[in-house]
């Protein structure tokens, strides 16, 4: 191990930029230690995680209140995984859901590198019991990885890396996603991007340590590619403050960059397929929506509080995010106004300067296109603007940016903990004061941002008529289930439904990202297929709970939108507006449905012959 600069001890937040030292190993490498601290700091990430989804875990009827559409997705994307390993389907596309059209799914959020080594707990326990597991211990295995890596190369502490790790895993935003977006919470691959990355100045071994980069990045592309996208800026950001504060840093260059061309090169090799059919295959399309693209960061939320935090309310965060699921800014005022301190008082470590520029740049990019402040523009334009129809960005939705802010503020509580032990080590006479102060400031920023369970609400259960695979009979000859109401943003039980069949039973439509195939969209994002008079029919009835009109031209258009969609039966579940459905499609179609396994079912395979 290198020896520090003499005015800079091992382990300081300084020295830390030196995190791979001229002979290729980490700073925090160390002899044997015992094993069971580390133990008990996995055990300690346990707790939260367990703790977070408790109202999931005790009742298996229950799902996530504030985000029952992306349950139902996720659970769908884990039974496509297991059907890519159990049947050789197609792992890019599908045409399970939004029959007879396919379902871009490198376009949506697939979690291959998920679904398919789960695939065991899918087919034995059920898409549900895959999704739970999925949340909860992408939770832990994400702050497990945030501890080790900065334990062993970046901090080289285990104290100051359990704190870093455990805001990594369950900062407010993290726990906001914890909201059925499993494969956001699970950044588990993020700190192994960072510590491959370092590794690439390791003199004699560029070929290898780019390889292994590429690899861990391919892992993070078929979990989620925008956390990918903004790792890749962060760090580079990261790595170019660093080549500018610290001359000594670039001679190792001439190591670094081969490795890196390496690393990209073997990643785009690997991803190139993928990536053309996420960007060129069937169902890909071009942008999200101006509508989506404006959903951005209010500024007052930054100090705000999160409603799944201790000290937060729902009617608190309301206003400041568009839905429970993306409050991606609410530290709090007492963590902001720390973290300002954190940064003055670290200001001449290189590192530091690097995350607070990340930080910024991050917090600026999230306030989208006009800046926010309580829920009503400004009028103010921010500099997203000019960047939001440029390609690739055209599909971010800006207030995730302030998302990537939670591990730079991580690291920052990280380094500053370190260089409070650092200093008490140094001045013995005052180190029960230090440790004081530190304990305390850090509990005033944190205690009130501790997590709470996430609300919880009792699921519709499966019809028997889809259980029972009463429904096979209706999907024969490449036939499809239509379901009442269809399924779109609003709705996705039937995709629930779809998945506990093992995507045996196709359904027509669906709730994924496609695109809008109408005439001047430009193939611009939808959530859900592009609409049709029959979608927009029954979309007005779960609307307004009254049948709209029914004229000659709409009953023949639900016979050839039902035609397009092949479809072999109508069914519908339990629904606050049951009768209007029923009496819509009955007026629609003339034919009479009979109630059977808990669905209502209209038999139209004469009407779609």
């Amino acid at each position: 191990m290198t020896t520090p600069e003499p005015d800079r001890p091992a382990g300081s937040p300084g020295a830390s930029a030196d995190a791979v030292a001229e002979d290729g190993s980490e700073r925090g490498k160390r002899p044997a230690r015992e094993w069971w601290p580390d133990a008990l700091a996995v055990l300690s990430f346990v707790v939260p995680a367990f703790w977070i989804t408790a109202r999931l875990w005790l009742d298996p009827a229950r799902g996530v209140r504030d985000n029952r559409t992306d349950q139902s997705q996720f659970e769908w994307m884990m039974a496509h995984g297991a059907r890519v390993l159990t049947e050789f389907v197609h792992p890019f596309t599908s045409d399970r859901m939004n029959v007879p059209d396919t379902v871009n799914l490198m376009a949506n959020t697939s979690v291959l590198s998920v679904s398919l080594p789960m695939t065991p707990v899918t087919l034995l326990f059920g898409p549900r019991t895959s999704f739970l597991l999925f949340l909860t211990f992408g939770m832990i295995a994400t702050a497990t990885a945030w501890y080790f890596v900065l334990s062993r190369v970046i901090i080289g502490s285990r104290g100051p890396a359990w704190l870093g790790a455990a805001f990594c895993a369950y900062a407010p935003a993290m726990v906001s996603h914890a909201n059925a977006h499993p494969n956001i919470v699970s950044q588990y691959v993020v700190p192994l991007i960072i510590w491959r990355t370092l590794r690439l100045a390791e003199p004699g071994r560029w070929l290898r340590n780019g390889v292994l980069l590429a690899l861990v990045i391919v892992w993070q592309a078929f979990l989620n590619l925008e956390i990918l996208f903004m790792t890749a800026i962060g760090l580079g950001v990261v790595v170019g403050v660093l080549a500018l504060g610290r001359p000594e840093l670039r001679a190792r260059g001439r190591t670094f960059l081969p490795g890196l061309g390496v690393a990209a090169g073997v990643a785009l090799v690997l991803l190139a397929y993928p990536l053309y059919v996420q960007f060129a295959g069937p169902g890909a399309y071009q942008g999200l929506s101006r509508l989506i693209r404006g959903y951005s960061t209010d500024l007052a939320s930054f100090v705000a509080f999160s409603r799944e935090s201790l000290a937060g309310d729902e009617r608190g965060a309301r206003g400041l995010a568009k839905n429970p699921t993306e409050e991606n800014a609410f530290f709090g005022w007492p963590l902001v106004v720390l973290v300002v301190a954190l940064v003055w008082w670290l200001r001449r470590d290189v590192v530091v300067r690097g995350l607070a520029a990340v930080g910024l740049l991050f917090a600026v990019l999230s306030l989208g296109r006009e800046i926010q402040l309580n829920g009503r523009g400004t009028g103010v334009g921010a500099p997203w603007a000019v960047l939001e129809n440029l390609p690739v960005l055209h599909s971010v939705v800006p207030t995730r940016w302030a998302l990537a802010i939670t591990p730079v503020v991580g690291l920052l509580l990280a380094y500053a903990a370190e260089r409070a032990r650092q200093l008490a080590l140094r001045h013995p006479d005052a180190r029960p004061q230090i440790r004081f102060a530190t304990v305390t400031v850090l509990a005033m920023a944190l205690v009130p941002l501790l997590p709470t369970p996430l609300p919880a609400v009792r699921l519709d259960p499966t019809p028997t008529f889809v259980t029972s695979g009463a429904w096979r009979p209706y999907v024969a000859g490449g036939r499809s289930i239509v379901t009442l109401p269809l399924p779109d943003t609003n709705y996705a039980d039937p995709l629930r439904w779809s998945a506990e069949t093992r995507l045996e039973m196709p359904i027509a439509r669906g709730y994924f990202l496609g695109p809008d195939t109408r005439p001047g969209r430009h193939r611009i994002a939808l959530f859900g297929a592009t609409p049709r008079p029959t979608s927009d029919f029954f979309t007005e009835i779960r609307r307004t709970g009254a049948v709209p009109p029914i004229t000659p031209q709409a009953r023949v258009d639900a016979v050839a939108d039902l035609r397009y969609w092949r479809a072999g039966a109508v069914v519908l579940g339990t629904h606050l507006y049951a009768d209007a459905l029923r009496r819509g499609m009955t007026e629609l179609t003339g034919i009479r449905p009979t109630y059977t396994g808990g669905v209502w079912l209209w038999d139209i395979r004469a009407l779609t012959d």
